[in-house]
């Protein structure tokens, strides 16, 4: 079956859209994409966040993922044999003990980018220039992580190991790029008011543990910013979890009333204890760079959304509505709440963390709503943060 999504050209304001090349019903897969390139977050790896260095998948089982979440090591979770965790099959690089989930993905992160970023046995040497530059953005950009150097890093480490450096190099120009301006707002929303301090000392513990001739121009001032800016405008969020993954397991099964009502109630008190000691930080999180989910535009009533059902990198997008051929396929930006607030309100965090103002039919019906947020929505503007975006980004 040919692609059911194909991207095209909209505008220069607009850019790109996703558009739906045949009739897609509400709940179908619309297209399951594999990154070009993904990392997992520094904070998430530090706090013992367990994932396969290549692909993300949970490396902990469920019951130690629980157990972990809830600094409860005695926790027992009923029906171990619905989790998919397969230990026997984890595997490290000899060199410097990173942790793979099967020999596919060692391969694969071998024969793509790992050669140039294994840091063998200087793994915990802290004067080395790699974990230099991961420390120093460590100390820049605390959780909530939105963004990874180390995107960026397996980004120039792909091209310094391939055979075909310009096919590279044109698979990254085709996520969306900005204008000088819009770079600098992108740059300021991810590392804060010191922003060009930071830049320029992340740019060079960038040269210094990462130069290549070939890619120079990435590590000139304009160069870095905008490659920067790429990775800050169009790196998706990535969310597994061994647990969720149990949970959906567990909803599937066959059981009599009674224990599915006693199983139920098991996994929702586990989930209230799991909020009160870790709080939101459930999953192992990174971001990816995805060709075709970064040409979706954002609607406030989005006809499709992205997740991770498979546990590791790669990304499904089911349709939320029939789609027609010819129709826009479009995902939202926003969580479930931000998009019950007021056109001004969802406007507002658009502009501030995508730098656009959304015109999509929901905005157009209420255009003539008073520009004026109401007042519960008043003391509520604070709490609209990057967790909350970017935990819609991640869910699993």
């Amino acid at each position: 079956a040919g692609a059911a999504a194909e991207a095209r050209f909209i505008s220069s304001a607009k850019g790109k859209g996703l558009f739906a090349t045949k009739n897609i019903r509400k709940g179908e897969t619309v297209f399951v994409e594999r990154p070009v390139v993904s990392s997992q977050f520094l904070w998430n790896a530090l706090y013992n966040y367990r994932a396969c260095d290549h692909c993300l998948r949970a490396l902990e089982t469920a019951e130690e993922n629980a157990q972990r979440l809830l600094g409860k090591s005695s926790l027992v979770l009923p029906h171990p044999e619905q989790c998919s965790i397969r230990k026997d099959l984890h595997q490290q690089c000899p060199r410097c003990q990173v942790t793979y989930c099967s020999a596919e993905c060692r391969q694969a992160a071998l024969e793509q980018y790992h050669q140039v970023l294994c840091l063998g046995p200087s793994r915990d040497d802290p004067t080395h220039p790699l974990n230099k530059l991961q420390e120093a953005w460590r100390n820049m950009h605390y959780p909530p992580e939105t963004s990874s150097i180390m995107l960026m890093a397996r980004m120039v480490a792909t091209i310094k190991q391939a055979k075909d450096k310009e096919g590279w190099i044109k698979a990254f120009s085709q996520f969306c790029s900005k204008t000088a301006n819009e770079e600098e707002e992108i740059v300021h929303k991810l590392l804060g008011d010191k922003f060009k301090g930071q830049l320029e000392l992340l740019r060079l513990l960038f040269t210094e543990a990462l130069y290549d001739e070939y890619l120079s121009r990435w590590f000139t001032p304009e160069g870095f910013r905008s490659l920067f800016a790429l990775v800050g405008t169009n790196g998706q969020g990535i969310g597994t979890s061994s647990l969720s993954q149990w949970v959906h397991a567990c909803d599937a099964l066959d059981l009599p009333m009674l224990q599915r009502e006693e199983l139920d109630a098991f996994i929702d008190q586990l989930y209230k204890d799991i909020e009160k000691e870790s709080g939101e930080f459930l999953n192992c999180e990174g971001s990816g760079l995805y060709v075709l989910q970064s040409c979706c535009n954002h609607s406030c009533i989005p006809n499709a959304e992205t997740s991770f059902p498979e546990n590791n990198f790669l990304l499904h997008l089911t349709a939320l509505e029939d789609i027609e051929a010819g129709e826009e396929i479009c995902i939202s930006y926003l969580d479930c709440c931000q998009r019950e607030r007021s056109r001004h309100s969802r406007n507002k965090i658009l502009r501030e963390n995508y730098l656009f103002t959304c015109s999509c039919p929901k905005c157009l019906a209420q255009a003539d709503d008073a520009d004026v947020t109401s007042d519960e929505e008043e003391e509520g503007e604070g709490e609209t943060d990057d967790a909350e975006l970017e935990d819609e980004m991640t869910d699993v």
